[in-house]
């Protein structure tokens, strides 16, 4: 996959994305990574990218021509590389929520044009003809899109073949299955009084199979019960969610006794 990125930042984005998952990845060619700077392509001796915005107000507003300049560059090398078309996604807190099921669709295509913005916006008459998609990572505003671009990148290369070290990791954790993950447990096997689940150490793996997918149901029910609403649940996931809710109840009485 090739990731093409038009920000203002890049050695931002390059030092951050060469650690970790996306890091080992990038070293073993499995993605790559080219930034564009817009100021590259600015007609002024100041590199200017911005200006005041029509009808007045606070800040400064990105200009059109040196983005535009900098998207086309990115396309260039997209089709450099062999790959004839790539969606242009603009991370801003205005747009769709990016969810588990449009990184796994980006993450099937050969590349993306990511487009990070700066300032108060960027002129809509260049978003209305450039971008193909627009994801925001949260109801709350960032000062840039370089830090949503990074996350996006994060979820997309770890869903690549070949970048985990285990594949089961990409289809056993949260939202999937539409479903939080279950809690996890290493050792020791007493931490402060607090013991790790017996049901994990007693090598019955459908035992452990069904725990965990009864606290997923559980975790879900707790903390995203919207997630649920959406996704539904069988017969047999009813029953075990009413089992986690029945023993959440008795340990929360178990609790009120011993104060």
């Amino acid at each position: 996959m090739r990731i093409e990125i038009v920000t203002l930042f890049p050695e931002m984005v390059e030092a951050a994305a060469c650690y970790g998952v996306t890091g080992r990845a990038l070293e073993r060619g499995i993605w790559t990574l080219s930034c564009r700077n817009p100021r590259d392509f600015a007609t002024n001796s100041y590199r200017t990218v911005d200006d005041r915005p029509y009808g007045g107000g606070p800040g400064m507003v990105m200009t059109a021509d040196p983005l535009g300049k900098a998207l086309r560059a990115a396309r260039e090398g997209m089709r450099a590389a062999g790959i004839e078309a790539a969606p242009v996604v603009h991370l801003s807190a205005q747009g769709e929520p990016l969810t588990h099921r449009r990184v796994v669709e980006l993450s099937a295509g050969p590349g993306m044009v990511l487009l990070a913005g700066r300032y108060e916006g960027i002129d809509e008459r260049l978003l209305e003809q450039e971008v193909d998609l627009e994801f925001a990572v949260g109801d709350f505003v960032v000062s840039g899109g370089e830090l949503p671009a990074l996350l996006l990148i994060d979820a997309v290369v770890r869903q690549l073949p070949g970048v985990l070290n285990d594949e089961r990791s990409k289809v056993e954790e949260s939202f999937v299955d539409g479903l939080l993950d279950c809690p996890h447990y290493t050792r020791p096997e007493t931490y402060e009084g607090h013991a790790v689940p017996p049901v994990l150490l007693g090598g019955d793996h459908s035992a452990i199979a069904r725990w965990r997918h009864k606290q997923a149901l559980g975790r879900t029910w707790r903390r995203r019960p919207d997630l649920l609403a959406a996704r539904g649940m069988s017969e047999d996931e009813t029953s075990l969610l009413k089992e986690y809710l029945n023993e959440l109840t008795n340990e929360s009485d178990e609790g009120k006794k011993q104060r």
